[in-house]
């Protein structure tokens, strides 16, 4: 199996004194309608060894399960367009900065929450400190992509939403694999990470964050929505 590195990004990490291998595994570019289940059995149940950790991108998920949407599709309210306005955008990803997402954000997690969350921050904010719009907001928040111009078309003009149930789905995909594997749904980015769902405990998921954390598949066109670390 070919394998590539996010550019500028290593195979191998060393964490606590191990070395880890990880390896990206290409996919077709999967679509709504597809199941999750078959995509991952196709693709990763040949490379993975007894003792190995699958991680699987947050974005393949939700896909599968119907929570993309096009922009054309979203009609923001008022209160999304003028929220939208206060969010800082990187060059990694538009976040919650443009009406659309911000109008997913409101649906996902309630406009009460989204509301407390924008004042809290436009408080903390003014005292140089950032960061608390999404961590009051939640993981769901966290979690909307936005189109980008270097997203995989279709998806560089839809919004993606987090999966829904994504404990249940690592465990899914763990028995359908029927292998002594551990598996995480993860959202990873170049600015950290988060695992959503996993077979693995706290420590577990605290390490593979450590592991994942430089970003090594890329949220970009290189279709390696999932991928193995070993340890070697």
């Amino acid at each position: 199996m070919t394998t590539q590195a996010n550019e500028g990004k290593s195979l191998e990490v060393t964490v606590d004194g191990a070395t880890y291998e990880r390896i990206p595994i290409k996919t077709h570019v999967v679509l709504e309608g597809e199941v999750l289940l078959d995509v991952v059995d196709k693709y990763a149940s040949g490379p993975l060894r007894d003792g190995d950790m699958l991680f699987v991108t947050e974005k393949i998920v939700a896909i599968t399960q119907g929570r993309a949407f096009p922009l054309e599709q979203i009609s923001p309210r008022p209160l999304a367009v003028t929220l939208s306005k206060y969010v800082t955008k990187t060059s990694h990803g538009i976040g919650l900065g443009i009406p659309e997402t911000m109008e997913m954000a409101l649906r996902e997690c309630g406009t009460p929450r989204i509301l407390f969350a924008a004042a809290v921050a436009a408080v903390t904010k003014a005292f140089g400190r950032r960061g608390d719009f999404y961590r009051i907001a939640g993981p769901k928040a966290r979690a909307i992509d936005g189109p980008t111009k270097n997203t995989i078309p279709p998806y560089d003009s839809q919004v993606v939403l987090g999966p829904a149930r994504p404990n249940e789905v690592a465990r899914e995909v763990r028995a359908r694999l029927g292998k002594a594997v551990d598996v995480l749904i993860v959202d990873i980015n170049d600015f950290g990470g988060n695992i959503l769902g996993s077979t693995l405990d706290r420590a577990g998921n605290e390490l593979v964050v450590r592991i994942l954390k430089d970003n090594p598949l890329g949220q970009d066109r290189q279709s390696t929505p999932l991928g193995i670390i070993r340890k070697r």
